[in-house]
């Protein structure tokens, strides 16, 4: 048994189909076949039904191919932590980062990194939260960037900065005067909401109490998993929204009149880095972090007169 037929089951596992797995391994299709085979002979088990269409896995395959994918993560935390040793940071950084952050906070960092850090391959894909744990304890991505708690005791999280929110478009008639704001300032049923799915989303219901109403007056019920389109949106009077700090700072002053700040303590969003417990890139986590502390805004990180908004819808004005 080594490590390429290792990789070889789990390529099987994942494409199920002979040709497609070898393809992705780089190798023939008849050499694929017989490692793989050659494994079964010395495992004395059959780890994958042929005779069916797509290949499937055995029961008992099943359980070899987890474990295959264990020991796997932990030979290329080997590799991780000769390269770690190394004075100049070297190889490739996945990370994952919510939709909601990424236009706003990459332009921010990206090149400041990258200067810094020649050596190293980044490696970044947009994801929602859920999909960002799934994907960090697979081994898929490195490191993510989002909103944070999380509570999750597999993952390690590290507070990088708060985001305050701000209400963006038409108040209620009675509060448009108003210098500070509160939820029930909002009209509720004017509110652009991005799409399910994502944590900003269940943020903005925590901090407007918003319960599911029906409202025969209503003109519009739209959901977009765009803050950069609820913003147009709005500027077509097409109702309001709750934006997060970062994606207020390229606004013009047009657009700046339309903002609210809400009354202290002011609520946030807390953004963090997490991990997986076990991951040994620990120096590329760091310079990440150093990175996005030298370029985000100073009064982001300082945590003053807030209310950290949790990341689970669970409203807590009421």
């Amino acid at each position: 048994m080594n490590i390429q037929q290792l990789e070889y089951i789990v390529a099987l596992d994942k494409h199920r189909h002979f040709l497609k797995a070898s393809e992705a391994c780089f190798i023939t299709q008849a050499t694929l076949s017989g490692m793989i085979k050659k494994l079964e002979q010395e495992l004395n088990v059959i780890l994958f039904d042929r005779s069916k269409q797509p290949v499937q896995p055995t029961e008992m395959g099943k359980k070899v191919i987890e474990q295959a994918k264990v020991a796997l993560q932990e030979t290329h935390k080997i590799r991780e932590l000769v390269l770690e040793s190394i004075a100049e940071l070297t190889g490739d950084l996945r990370i994952g980062i919510i939709p909601s952050l990424a236009p706003y906070l990459l332009p921010l960092f990206l090149k400041d990194f990258m200067d810094h850090h020649q050596q190293v391959k980044l490696i970044i894909n947009e994801m929602t939260t859920d999909k960002i744990k799934e994907k960090l304890k697979e081994g898929h991505i490195d490191v993510a960037i989002l909103a944070i708690p999380l509570l999750d005791k597999e993952l390690h999280e590290e507070t990088l900065f708060y985001e305050e929110f701000y209400h963006y478009g038409q108040l209620k008639s009675d509060s448009a005067t108003k210098k500070y704001i509160k939820p029930e300032d909002i009209n509720i049923n004017k509110l652009l909401l991005i799409e399910e799915g994502h944590c900003l989303r269940n943020q903005v219901v925590n901090i407007c109490q918003l319960r599911v109403k029906e409202d025969a007056t209503m003109k519009l019920d739209y959901q977009s998993g765009s803050i950069e389109t609820l913003k147009q949106m709005v500027d077509l009077n097409m109702g309001s929204t709750i934006l997060p700090g970062l994606s207020v700072l390229t606004l013009n002053e047009t657009q700046k009149a339309k903002l609210s700040t809400f009354v202290s303590p002011f609520p946030v969003r807390e953004i963090g880095l997490v991990y997986y417990r076990h991951f040994t890139k620990k120096r590329t986590i760091e310079a990440l972090r150093s990175s996005i502390l030298r370029t985000i805004p100073e009064t982001m990180l300082l945590k003053k007169n807030m209310c950290i908004i949790p990341v689970k819808q669970n409203s807590i004005f009421a």
